[in-house]
Parts: structure tokens; C-alpha cells; sequence
């Protein structure tokens, strides 16, 4: 698979079989993905891998936690302006189009939103830290090395769901992986086959024109 084809199949999968990923497939991507651009060679990013019998114990940690959790970061601005915000409406309206969930019908709106919070059904998963002392340079390597990583899966004909939901939750998230104080969550990518079967298969988020982003000169 050339780059450009993984680009293009490449996509927010947001429902799963339940075919396992061996943690040896994944650690050769984690491996390939390191060599993704890193300023200074700092190389920011941590990484913890669930997987089949993991992935059990940290949904049944996740589903035992009763202490209320503080946001470890906001995920979009306040008051979204344009374009962005309408390019976020129109994403969540065509999904929820594709499920046939009503506008008012709050309760399905916020059931498929939870999906999150079991990976889809992935069968694998990792979460992404940071030290808090980083700035914006080296978040930006932790985008690069996640895209190349997501890319590296795709050549495998394995999918993924790149999910800063889990910023919600990362109270938890760091007590079960014993994370320092000193770092944060980034995010968590669900890991997996994608569910051919599934209607939100069909979801493809669409891009605003080039000529309304960038300029040639």
C-alpha cells in the first residue's frame, strides 16, 4: 500500500469486530511509528498498550470508578467560531443521520457518544501521555506520531479511532496505568478491524476546499 492509499482508507472507525491484534503487530507499529518527526529528537510521547485480557481489566476498572473526574483538558474552544464550528455540526448531523437518531432524541445521542468509552468494541487500545512541562512544539510531535502510527496500521489492514473523549476520564486512566502527576493524558485510540456490517461504516467526514485554507504564491 503506497502512502497515499493509506491516507485516503484511513478513517475514524467507529464500530469493531472483535478479530484480536497481537501486542507483537502493535509494538512493530509503535517501533516504526518512533521515527516520526520529533524536534530535538525529544521524542515526547508515552505509550500504553490494552489488549484481550487488559483491555477486560481496564473496562472493569473504568466501570468500577465512582469518583467524579475533572476534564484533563478542554477538547474544543469555548464558543467555537467559524469556520470550525460548522464543519463539527456537520459532521455530528451526518452521523447521526446515518444511525437515524433524531435531533431530540437525546438518550441515543448520548449512548452513541458513550461508545467512546468502550473503544467501539476494538479489541485493542493505547492511551497517550505527555510531560506536563511540554509546550506546543512537542504536542504537535505527538499529532505526527500518531497519524504515522494510524497510517502504519492502515498498511496492515488494521483500523483505528484516534479519541480525545478519553481526556474525560483521565483521572482514572492515570491511576490505572500508576502515570506520574507529572505527565497528562493526551488521548486513547481504539485498535482493531473495522465492522464491515455496521451502517456508520459508511460516515466519511468531508473537507473544506483547499482554496478556503490555503494559498500558493
Amino acid at each position: 500500500m503506497k502512502v497515499s492509499e493509506a491516507v485516503l482508507a484511513r478513517k475514524s472507525i467507529r464500530a469493531f469486530t472483535k478479530k484480536s491484534i497481537s501486542n507483537s503487530l502493535i509494538k512493530e507499529l509503535l517501533i516504526r511509528a518512533s521515527r516520526s518527526p520529533s524536534g530535538g529528537n525529544l521524542q515526547p510521547w508515552r505509550v500504553c498498550v490494552i489488549n484481550d485480557k487488559s483491555m477486560q481489566n481496564f473496562l472493569d476498572f473504568q466501570s468500577a470508578w465512582d469518583t467524579p473526574e475533572k476534564p484533563g483538558y478542554e477538547i474544543y474552544p469555548p464558543n467555537l467560531k467559524e469556520p470550525y464550528r460548522t464543519s463539527r455540526y456537520e459532521l455530528g448531523e451526518q452521523m447521526y443521520y446515518l444511525l437515524d437518531i433524531e435531533r431530540d432524541n437525546k438518550a441515543a445521542r448520548i449512548e452513541q457518544v458513550l461508545k467512546n468509552f468502550n473503544f467501539f468494541g476494538a479489541p485493542a487500545a493505547l492511551f497517550c501521555f505527555i510531560d506536563k512541562d511540554m509546550g506546543p512544539p512537542q504536542w504537535s510531535d505527538l499529532g505526527m506520531f500518531l497519524q504515522t502510527f494510524m497510517l502504519l496500521a492502515q498498511e496492515e489492514g488494521i483500523d483505528t479511532c484516534a479519541q480525545e473523549a478519553w481526556s474525560l476520564k483521565s483521572d482514572s486512566i492515570q491511576n490505572f496505568f500508576n502515570i506520574s502527576d507529572s505527565e497528562m493524558l493526551f488521548c486513547g485510540m481504539a485498535i482493531g478491524i473495522r465492522d464491515s456490517e455496521a451502517i456508520i461504516k459508511q460516515l466519511d467526514s468531508d473537507r473544506r476546499p483547499t482554496d478556503s485554507w490555503a494559498q500558493i504564491f
